[in-house]
């Protein structure tokens, strides 16, 4: 017999899908960013571990863990900082993917705020 319960699972909130798309795309930007679209000097793709941080979170925000979505409210400020600071330093396609590296990092953190306070409703 098959369970009620299960079978009517809540849709998936908006922000949720938001945020995990944007974060998916922020962990390929910045391997791409520094391997293939603006190294910062040649032979220095070990600067992509980076992205590892976000890569290991990205399981746990796509399963909808509220713990990995806390460590990711706390890097993503560190992310958005270095991009500003390379995109106001740098010239260029450098400042560029910089730039976007910023803008990316903006819409996944105010989409998991988003789906904070989403859940928040919901729950009160």
């Amino acid at each position: 017999m098959v369970d009620q319960a299960s079978m009517t699972a809540t849709p998936p909130i908006p922000a949720a899908r938001a945020c995990t798309a944007a974060l998916l795309a922020l962990v390929i930007l910045l391997v791409l960013w520094e391997t293939v679209l603006a190294p910062l000097r040649p032979g220095s793709a070990w600067l992509a571990l980076k992205a590892l941080p976000l890569a290991l979170l990205l399981p746990g925000v796509m399963q909808g863990s509220r713990r990995a979505r806390q460590w990711l409210a706390l890097l993503l400020p560190f992310y958005a900082a270095e991009g500003c600071v390379r995109a106001v330093t740098e010239q260029g396609r450098h400042a560029l993917v910089a730039a976007l590296a910023v803008s990316i990092t903006i819409v996944t953190f105010v989409a998991l705020l988003a789906w904070f306070r989403a859940e928040r409703k919901e729950a009160g």
